[in-house]
C-alpha cells in the first residue's frame, strides 16, 4: 500500500474539518459511518491537547462528583483516559501530577488509576480470554427485551447519544449501559462491548472489556443493577422530562442474581507478562508505532527524538471492527501533531506486510496484537513499557486481589 500524506496538524493551523476530511478520503470506507459521515468526537487528539488537559487535572471533589452526570458543569471526572489509552499522557504522570490534591480526591483518583492498571496486568495474562465470561455465567432474564438500548427512555436516549455523538462517558453512565444491555434487557455482554468500544475514544479491550465483566457480573459474581434510582441521583430532571416517567420500565431493581460458574482462564496466583526492565538491543532504523504508543514520552520514540517513526492503520483490523470514523479523526489529529515534529510515515495496510525487512525500534506492548506481529517483525530493539505497577506473579482474580500481590 502506497505511503499516505501525514494527517494536518492542528498545531499548524489545521481545523477540525480538515482532519475530518484526511478521514473521509484515506480511511472512511472503513469507519462505521463511511466516507461522508466521518465526524470529530467531543475530545481532541494529540500530545498539546494531552498536555494541556495534564496541565489543567484539578481532582478536588473528585470523591463525591466522580460519579456525576448531569449538569456536566458538575462532573468530577477528569476526562483524561483517551491520552492514557494512547500513550499521550503515562500513569505514572498523571498519578504524580494529583499529588498536592486532598487526601480523599487524590486516593480515590488513584484507586482509578490502580483500576486501569489492573485491567492491563489482567489483559496481559488472560488475552482474547478476556473476551469470554471470566467466574460467572452471564445472568439471564426469562424475557429478553427486543432493544437493549430503547431511546424512548430519556437516560438512554441521552447517554447512548453522547457515546455516539461524543466517544466519552462518565463511569457511572458506562455502568448503565452495560448493565441495561445484559443485566435487564438480557442480551449477550460481549456484544454490547463491542458496541461500546466501537464509539470510545478510550476504547481498549483492556478496560471495556474488564468494565462490562465487573458490571454484568462475570467477572465479579455480583451483577450491578442500573434502575431509575441512579438516573434521579445523578442526572436531576432526566426522568421528569422523560416520556415513559409515570410507566418507567426501570422503576425497580432488576431481579438478577450471578450465574453458575464459568470454565474460564486461571485467573490464579501466576507470571504477568511484564516485558523487559531495561531496553534490549540497538539498530532500530525506525520507531513502530502504535495507537497505545503515541505520545512524546514512548520510551522508543523519547531514546532518540531525531529517529523516524512509522505507524500503521491496520486494514484487515479497521476493516473487522468497523469503528467510529471520530476514533480515527482523534488518532489522525495525534499523528498529525507528531508528524510536525518529527519524520513519520503513515500507512495503511497489512502491518506485517507494510514493516516486512524494516530493523525496528519499539515500545513491549501488554496487548496480545502487538506480540503476535512483533514476532513476524524485525523488532532489534525494545523498549520497556512504563508501567505504574511492574507486573510480578499475583492472582488476577480481582482488584483486590491483585493490589495485595502488587504491593500497592
Amino acid at each position: 500500500m502506497p505511503q499516505l500524506p501525514p494527517p494536518p496538524a492542528p498545531g499548524e493551523g489545521a481545523t477540525t474539518d480538515d482532519v475530518v476530511a484526511w478521514v473521509a478520503r484515506h480511511l472512511g470506507d472503513l469507519t462505521l459511518e463511511g466516507p461522508d459521515g466521518v465526524r470529530a468526537g467531543g475530545l481532541r487528539g494529540g500530545q498539546p491537547a494531552a498536555d494541556a488537559a495534564l496541565a489543567q487535572v484539578d481532582v478536588r471533589g473528585y470523591a463525591r462528583s466522580r460519579s456525576q452526570v448531569l449538569p456536566r458543569s458538575r462532573q468530577g471526572a477528569t476526562r483524561m483516559s483517551p491520552y492514557v489509552r494512547h500513550g499521550l499522557v503515562l500513569l505514572p504522570d498523571l498519578w504524580d501530577a494529583v499529588a498536592d490534591a486532598p487526601a480523599p480526591d487524590r486516593r480515590k483518583y488513584r484507586d482509578e488509576l490502580l483500576w486501569q492498571e489492573y485491567a492491563r496486568h489482567l489483559y496481559a495474562r488472560v488475552g482474547p480470554a478476556l473476551g469470554r465470561d471470566l467466574r460467572r455465567a452471564q445472568p439471564r432474564t426469562p424475557q429478553p427485551w427486543t432493544e437493549p438500548w430503547p431511546r424512548e427512555m430519556a437516560c438512554l436516549d441521552h447517554v447512548v447519544g453522547a457515546l455516539q455523538d461524543d466517544g466519552w462517558l462518565v463511569n457511572q453512565t458506562r455502568m448503565w449501559l452495560a448493565s441495561q444491555w445484559a443485566v435487564r434487557a438480557g442480551h449477550d455482554w460481549w456484544r454490547g462491548e463491542d458496541e461500546m468500544f466501537t464509539h470510545l475514544l478510550d476504547g481498549s479491550r483492556a478496560a471495556n472489556r474488564l468494565g462490562w465483566q465487573w458490571t454484568v457480573g462475570t467477572g465479579s459474581g455480583k451483577p450491578y443493577g442500573f434502575s431509575r434510582w441512579q438516573v434521579e441521583k445523578r442526572a436531576p430532571g432526566l426522568c421528569r422530562a422523560c416520556p415513559l416517567a409515570d410507566r418507567c420500565p426501570i422503576q425497580d431493581w432488576p431481579d438478577a442474581t450471578a450465574g453458575p460458574a464459568a470454565d474460564g482462564p486461571d485467573l490464579g496466583s501466576g507470571p504477568v507478562p511484564a516485558g523487559p526492565a531495561e531496553p534490549e538491543g540497538a539498530g532500530g532504523e525506525v520507531v513502530w508505532l502504535t495507537a497505545e504508543s503515541l505520545g512524546d514520552s514512548d520510551p522508543a520514540l523519547a531514546a532518540d527524538p531525531a529517529r523516524p517513526a512509522v505507524f500503521v492503520f491496520d486494514e484487515p483490523l479497521l476493516a473487522r471492527l468497523r469503528l467510529s470514523g471520530k476514533r480515527l479523526v482523534f488518532l489522525a489529529e495525534t499523528l498529525g501533531e507528531l508528524a510536525a515534529t518529527r519524520p513519520v510515515e503513515v500507512r495503511r495496510g497489512d502491518v506485517v506486510a507494510e514493516l516486512d525487512d524494516r530493523p525496528l525500534a519499539a515500545t513491549w506492548t501488554p496487548v496480545p496484537g502487538w506480540a503476535r506481529r512483533e514476532r513476524r517483525l524485525q523488532v532489534v530493539e525494545q523498549h520497556p513499557w512504563p508501567w505504574l505497577v511492574r507486573p510480578r506473579p499475583s492472582s488476577v482474580r480481582s482488584f483486590s486481589a491483585w493490589r495485595k500481590g502488587s504491593g500497592r
